[in-house]
């Protein structure tokens, strides 16, 4: 006869981790799933589909329409991340050809909502083997956490490189521990790799498992050259066509960034996803409070099983302290980041409360508890019940109230649209650009940026134009070369934060454009001569 355990899992099913484990395991994957898949679609659909919600997603998108139309990254134009982003999503930007730029970008937001949500299955998958408890409380959490739903609405990275590093764990994990298989070890390097491939981040939680893979020196050999094979194929096309360049966009400009400190406190409160009016003491107390939790579900489960944690626990906890300590040291923080931290959180927080209730109900089946009656499958189904509908009231919450980025960006797409077709403008924000269906264009040596506060940072050295990139020589360069070719400027509410604006360049463009359309706090320029 098996026990069950309160996570819902029969400690004498040995083939549940090999397939969606028992019906309670195979209930939470698809219904955290199905939550995460609800919440993003929501945020998506919410302010429209064709609505401006980031910045980032100007650059990123744009930067694989230059590609499917020949243009190179690094080469061609600045751009301050390694290639990955550009090629997953160039089949999207494919319909640039068809339907335009602003249908291309929508495809591409659909596949990030589609990307965020699997995220939550892997998660699911990744920990069946513990039972139903540990994975509605990872996924879960991963399914309603703020940051990870809302970097899904728009073509960003962190959805992508959550994405591949929990494939990359669950193909290099086999239930608690590193997988025996070098089969697994490799391809689970390789999904690290493009991991990387899309964010250098990802070499945070690969050091975590070439370390557990230790003192298997085989072992982790292969799942390095994993990795290396993961990285290196979509990214050595690039660096050979400008090896320069892209150490200068993707090192440089990412390590010598210039700015204002942001906050400590302010980091905390993305991280945690808590509102932000909360005040420093309390966003303070609630990050000891997260820390005190983990630690103690940690020791319990320890104690309670006489097991030190597994392996699998500790590559959640080693990377999500990582990730935050990574998050915490450089100048600049940007609130999506915490969408990366949000599956090792999770995985952290759950897999000892598992291993908790699991060890608890062993104790009480085997009479080491003064438990008067044998334990009940029941209590824990409930218990399950319970958390699901959590899980669903955090997920509606969420969707009763949305983010508020798209009330700060007006939507000037139809006033662009008065700009001929195949016309040279540039702007400050490429996201208008393709929304407008004008982001290409036909006049012979019409710039190619895409990133205008990436081209500052890579050719000035991680300077701003706030820390003065407009000083610098190979900057104001560029920005001249723009203006030059362009007929039309668009400069939004934020175009002083991204285009260097010195006496030289100031000069030229007041000396060679004028006001065509004043739009609330949008201004479109149209080049002398030009009707």
């Amino acid at each position: 006869m098996t026990a069950t355990t309160a996570s819902g899992t029969s400690s004498g099913d040995a083939t549940a981790p090999d397939s969606w484990g028992t019906p309670g395991v195979r209930a939470a994957i698809i219904v955290t799933g199905l939550i995460a898949l609800a919440l993003r679609l929501w945020i998506l659909f919410l302010p429209g589909l064709m609505s401006i919600t980031q910045y980032d997603d100007g650059p990123y998108f744009g930067s694989a329409v230059r590609l499917v139309h020949g243009v190179l990254p690094y080469r061609d134009y600045a751009f301050v991340q390694p290639p990955g982003i550009t090629e997953l999503m160039s089949p999207a930007a494919l319909e640039s050809y068809l339907g335009g730029t602003a249908w291309a970008l929508v495809i591409g937001r659909f596949l990030c909502v589609f990307a965020g949500a699997a995220a939550v299955v892997l998660a699911g998958f990744l920990v069946r083997h513990r039972g139903a408890l540990a994975v509605l409380l990872t996924g879960g959490i991963i399914a309603i956490y703020p940051p990870a739903a809302a970097s899904a609405r728009t073509v960003l990275l962190e959805p992508w490189l959550v994405l591949f590093c929990l494939a990359g764990a669950l193909a290099v994990f086999d239930r608690d521990r590193i997988t025996a298989s070098t089969r697994r070890l490799a391809w689970g390097g390789v999904a690290f790799g493009f991991g990387g491939a899309i964010k250098v981040w990802a070499i945070v939680p690969v050091l975590v498992i070439a370390v557990l893979c230790l003192p298997h020196i085989k072992r982790a050999a292969v799942f390095a050259g994993g990795v290396a094979a993961g990285f290196l194929i979509p990214v050595l096309p690039f660096v050979i066509a400008s090896p320069g360049r892209f150490y200068d966009d993707v090192v440089v400009a990412q390590l010598a960034r210039i700015g204002t400190r942001t906050a400590a406190w302010k980091r905390f409160n993305s991280m945690l996803g808590t509102p932000k009016v909360l005040t420093p003491t309390t966003v303070v107390v609630l990050a000891i409070a997260v820390v005190a939790v983990v630690i103690a579900a940690q020791v319990a489960a320890s104690l309670v099983t006489r097991r030190p944690p597994a392996p699998l626990d500790w590559f959640a906890l080693v990377s999500a302290a990582l990730i935050v300590a990574m998050f915490l040291w450089p100048p600049y923080y940007a609130a999506h980041y915490a969408a990366f931290l949000g599956p090792f959180l999770a995985l952290s927080l759950a897999l000892p409360v598992a291993r908790l209730a699991e060890g608890l109900a062993s104790r009480r089946t085997t009479g080491d508890l003064p438990v008067a009656r044998p334990a009940t499958p029941w209590p824990a189904r409930a218990g399950l019940i319970v958390l699901g509908l959590a899980v669903l009231a955090g997920a509606a919450a969420q969707a009763g109230t949305p983010t508020h980025s798209t009330a700060r960006f007006g939507a000037p797409a139809v006033t662009l649209r008065l700009i001929p077709r195949g016309a040279c403008v540039i702007t400050d924000s490429a996201a208008y650009l393709l929304i407008a269906d004008r982001f290409t264009s036909d006049v012979p040596g019409c710039s190619q940026m895409v990133d205008s506060l990436g081209t500052d940072l890579a050719l000035g050295d991680g300077r701003r134009p706030q820390s003065g990139a407009g000083r610098v020589p190979a900057v104001s360069q560029a920005w001249h070369q723009a203006f030059s070719t362009a007929g039309w400027v668009l400069l939004t509410p934020k175009s002083n934060l991204r285009i260097p604006w010195n006496p030289a360049l100031l000069a030229y463009f007041h000396s060679h454009f004028r006001l065509a359309r004043h739009m609330n706090t949008y201004n479109l320029y149209v080049r002398d001569g030009i009707r």
